[in-house]
């Protein structure tokens, strides 16, 4: 996957498109899948890099959404829990089974969650039991948890992944079937013609060129700027996105110890609250609030760190401490609104399909877990809409880039699949840095092969370097730079450019935080 070769295909490609999608977040991705899977010619473009945005952002949980089931929304779990499996078959090297524990501290907490966990387990199907554990058991799993008034302990099976990569996983796996796919792209207008859409023109962010892409169907799969290509349409389209921002907060692992993953099944505002094993660290998230900005880079606002702390606090043995967290980030859900919203609890996390009256087709909400049936429900949807020839979705049985029935164990180079031999036979296995995981052949195949073009899309996305450590990646800054200029024959200045407008957007992910309480 190589941005030259795709922007010559994209020069010489016959027209109009079939389908061109703007976004390069899970939907748009999974989309553009969908599409080229299916035989129709497909263009995806993207205004920063792949997963920028909420995509990159999540718990890295892919799962049937056990608050969905005390909501009593038993088909939403129903369809969670069958993608989960899709996608666990489709790409085994990137999604892993965790174990959940659940501690019940009042008498009647262990009959409670143990009936409602295992209708989730039933849900689930075989090989994902549900079982009360012994309160010493709970402690041996999780070594870290505060013993106080702890009964028992309800295990339950869940899974995660690593979002970042797995929107790389899908950009890749388009690229193999014969799609297009762009970063650094953005749409600056809807090619229209009689007053209905007919592609879009794009600036190339690297050359400042525009380019004209026509196509059948146009697709909005922005996410949260979902209303900014919709005004580009229709200027005074009213919103449609209520941006909901979760935050999450990274510590060391030794926090909580051991290998499974706490579940505080109520926290003060209703939700629930991870603590998650990832990448040998530990992930508290997530809150859940309305905002009004809606910025390409969110922050965690001082209340929402100091309520995911308070609330760790009465489960952890040892309260964690602010001076302890590797990075706090932050994403924008984009949640469908009706109305005045008060909110974000009430809004529905569905996803939703329209069409304006010129014909640009917009999908939206959603989340990671279901963004396979997402698109095809989206193409479905947008091949009768541009009189494209019906042909069935091919997705459900479809292997991701990488794939191998027998992945590594779960960490860095077990990510790329079948693609680690690869990256081993650079033999640039010296790390970025000390206390990262990562080597310069990580960066080096990032360039080559997964169209990283900054040094903030090796460190935050290709690898996850922002989110284990910030402040260790700002470090290996320079270095990456270094390797990156070489492979693409980059000078001094921009190398000297890229560490400071890295260094400047890694240390929002570090204390002091600021902005409003959450008045959780």
């Amino acid at each position: 996957m190589n941005r030259d070769d795709a922007l010559l295909a994209l020069d010489d490609a016959p027209t109009p498109w079939d389908v061109c999608v703007i976004g390069g977040g899970a939907t748009g991705l999974g989309a553009a899948l969908d599409a080229v899977t299916r035989g129709y010619r497909t263009i995806l473009v993207e205004r920063h890099d792949f997963a920028k945005g909420t995509s990159s952002r999540s718990t890295k949980l892919i799962h049937g959404g056990v608050r969905y089931l005390r909501q009593g929304r038993i088909w939403l779990v129903l369809e969670a829990l069958r993608e989960r499996g899709i996608l666990t078959r489709n790409a085994p090297h990137l999604v892993r089974t965790l174990e959940f524990i659940v501690p019940a501290q009042a008498l009647w907490e262990t009959p409670f969650y143990g009936i409602g966990l295992g209708l989730y387990g039933l849900l689930a199907g075989r090989g994902c039991p549900t079982h009360i554990l012994s309160r010493a058991e709970v402690l041996r799993r999780l070594p870290g948890l505060n013993p106080t008034g702890l009964r028992h302990g309800i295990a339950y099976v869940d899974s995660q992944f690593d979002d970042a990569r797995l929107a790389i996983t899908l950009a890749r796996t388009i690229a193999d079937h014969g799609g297009v796919v762009l970063n650094y792209t953005p749409v600056v207008s809807l090619l229209k013609r009689e007053g209905k859409i007919g592609g879009v023109r794009i600036r190339d962010e690297e050359t400042g060129l525009e380019r004209d892409i026509p196509a059948r169907v146009v697709i909005n799969a922005t996410g949260v700027f979902t209303d900014s290509i919709r005004r580009l349409d229709e200027p005074g389209a009213p919103p449609v996105i209520a941006a909901s921002q979760g935050a999450h907060v990274v510590l060391p692992l030794s926090c909580l110890g051991g290998s499974s993953a706490l579940m505080i099944p109520r926290t003060a505002d209703g939700r629930i609250l991870f603590a998650i094993p990832w990448h040998d660290r530990l992930i508290l998230g997530t809150t859940d609030n309305l905002v009004r900005d809606i910025a390409a880079e969110p922050r965690p606002m001082a209340g929402e760190i100091e309520f995911i702390l308070s609330t760790a606090s009465r489960f952890f043995a040892t309260p964690p401490e602010r001076s302890q967290i590797l990075s706090a980030y932050a994403g924008l859900r984009p949640l469908v609104q009706r109305g005045a919203v008060r909110r974000s609890a009430t809004l529905s996390r569905e996803h939703a399909i329209f069409t304006s009256d010129s014909g640009l087709v917009t999908i939206t909400g959603g989340k990671w877990t279901t963004y396979r049936k997402m698109a095809e429900d989206t193409i479905d949807h947008a091949a009768q809409y541009g009189g494209l020839a019906s042909r069935p979705c091919r997705t459900a049985s479809l292997p991701l880039h990488g794939y191998t029935e027998t992945p590594a164990a779960y960490g860095s180079l077990a990510l790329y699949g079948s693609d680690a031999a690869g990256i081993a036979a650079l033999g640039r296995g010296v790390a970025i840095h000390a206390r990262l995981p990562y080597t310069e052949a990580e960066v080096l195949w990032g360039v080559r092969e997964e169209m990283a073009r900054t040094v903030e899309d090796i460190l935050a996305r290709r690898t996850r370097a922002l989110l284990l450590d910030t402040a260790a990646s700002i470090e290996a800054a320079p270095t990456v730079a270094r390797l990156m200029a070489a492979e693409l024959n980059r000078d001094e200045q921009w190398i000297g450019a890229q560490v400071a407008t890295y260094t400047a957007l890694a240390r929002g992910y570090l204390p002091p935080w600021s902005g409003e309480k959450t008045g959780q």
